[in-house]
């Protein structure tokens, strides 16, 4: 009798996004992730963004492991245009090899052959929008360069990555802030904004454009996406400061306006200064919170489900048949470390069936 670990997608994912933190270690916890290899995994791990449409909400690349906090929306009931297809494989193809597809999908355009356009198309979509096919691409396409590059062969991940489903709204604020104060628990910086190789890092000191816009989006999205927030890298700078306070950081420079009535100043909140004083859910208002980030806490990293009751049962619901029959719900309070969320967030640790 073998152990079987669930890791089962997220049963509504084909209606609408679903949200995972996932984790890899390198065999035998060596450190093999220097400066050139960061730089690597992290342009990597952007090109398979582009192409899958899975969108990074959140990462942090460390000496021997790596954390990304994922959003994979479904693929569209009606599928991708050519154009899109194409706009995708650049990211991560030659122009040779998309002017090939594109010639294809013309010449079968012309000739009317929709089954051999919806064949071409299946070659490469069956890629996109799936957790396992984004995981799996990233960590072979880094592991073929760091053989490459460092003249060895075999595997260079410890076994086959980790990953819990994490609900929008708090647990995925709490989740991305826990991922990126993974530099400030290891005693590597003493403020998450100095590690470079971090979404909050290069949120904060990347380019207006390009892979610092991205960092901005997709923390934007896990902080806000329950408040319907996209990914707007324009809301950064009122989000920022909701973001920075719950990792337990002072604010520094306030970021909201002010207007002046006769002679008064009236500071204004901006909008993320609203919901926090409204505590309609978009940051907590236990400080303890910050705090339990500081510490390892297994629920966020060995769990299967982190959410709410309701989105943990859920998840249980969905499967069922994984649990013991005398289980009557799968929703466990948070404990430990991680007690300053007991109520609030709730998971789901043991899903191992026996097989």
């Amino acid at each position: 009798m073998s152990s079987k670990r669930w890791l089962a997608p997220w049963k509504d994912s084909a209606e609408k996004p679903a949200m995972y933190h996932c984790i890899s270690r390198v065999v035998d916890r060596r450190m093999v992730f220097e400066p050139a290899e960061r730089e690597r995994f992290r342009a990597i791990m952007r090109m398979q963004e582009k192409f899958s449409g899975c969108r990074v909400l959140s990462y942090c690349l460390m000496s021997n492991h790596i954390h990304i906090l994922l959003e994979v929306p479904p693929m569209p009931a009606e599928g991708i245009s050519d154009a899109e297809l194409l706009k995708r494989l650049s990211a991560i193809q030659t122009e040779a090899f998309v002017a090939v597809v594109a010639r294809e999908l013309s010449d079968a355009r012309k000739a009317g052959n929709a089954a051999l356009v919806a064949e071409i198309h299946a070659r490469f979509t069956y890629r996109m929008h799936d957790l396992s096919e984004f995981m799996k691409t990233v960590l072979q396409r880094f592991t073929r360069w760091f053989n490459r590059t460092h003249n060895r062969t075999g595997t260079l991940w410890e076994e086959r990555y980790k990953s819990v489903i994490v609900e929008s709204g708090i647990a995925a604020r709490t989740m991305a802030a826990y991922i990126d104060l993974n530099p400030v628990r290891a005693g590597m910086v003493s403020d998450p904004a100095e590690y470079r190789w971090s979404s909050y890092g290069e949120a904060v000191g990347g380019e207006p454009k390009g892979n610092g816009k991205k960092a901005r989006e997709g923390l934007v999205r896990a902080c806000m996406s329950h408040q319907g927030a996209g990914f707007e890298a324009g809301k950064w700078k009122e989000i920022s400061r909701v973001y920075r306070r719950a990792m337990g950081f002072a604010l520094g420079r306030k970021s909201g306006s002010a207007t002046v009535e006769k002679g008064v100043v009236r500071p204004q909140r901006n909008t993320a200064e609203a919901l926090e004083a409204e505590q309609n859910g978009t940051v907590l208002p236990d400080l303890g919170m910050a705090t339990m980030l500081r510490c390892r806490v297994r629920y966020f990293t060995d769990g299967a489900v982190i959410g709410s009751k309701a989105f943990v049962n859920e998840a249980f619901a969905g499967a069922r048949e994984r649990f013991s029959a005398k289980r009557t719900d799968g929703a466990r309070k948070l404990r430990g470390h991680a007690s300053p969320a007991a109520n609030i967030l709730w998971s789901a640790r043991d899903l191992r069936l026996r097989v």
